[in-house]
């Protein structure tokens, strides 16, 4: 479905120094890292899926319709980057998997009786509530 090699030769890979706290490691090694993926200059989607990823991750698109994704769950720089391209796979194929058309079922006849007969009682119950009619 994605051409893995040629969409991570379209991305450009940049280490970050991560956020938090860590001590003097954290202060001085850039572990985090940063992918930016530009849909409209790879060569590993059709033109069809660009138009699906656009239009479907909006909200997570640059103006320039790049794609950043980062990571720094770990200390390792290698890691990080691992899991940042896991990430941005995972992204592309969910975005364009196709769902599963639903198809309409009839409700069960028995069904119906059933719902008639519980109103059909419940009318009665509040019928049977009224005050009498004495005329």
């Amino acid at each position: 479905m994605l051409n893995r090699k040629a969409i991570l030769k379209s991305c450009v890979f940049k280490a970050v120094r991560s956020s938090g706290s860590g001590g003097q490691h954290i202060n001085k090694v850039s572990t985090k890292v940063e992918i930016h993926f530009n849909i409209e200059h790879t060569l590993g989607l059709s033109e069809k899926q660009k138009s699906t990823i656009i239009l479907k991750l909006a909200h997570k698109i640059t103006k320039d319709n790049t794609i950043i994704v980062t990571c720094q769950d770990t200390r390792s720089q290698k890691r990080n980057k691992d899991i940042a391209i896991y990430k941005l796979f995972q992204l592309l194929e969910r975005t364009l998997k196709k769902d599963k058309k639903r198809i309409p079922t009839k409700i069960p006849k028995s069904i119906k009786i059933k719902r008639l007969k519980s109103k059909r009682i419940n009318s009665e119950r509040k019928i049977n509530r009224r005050k009498p009619d004495l005329d």
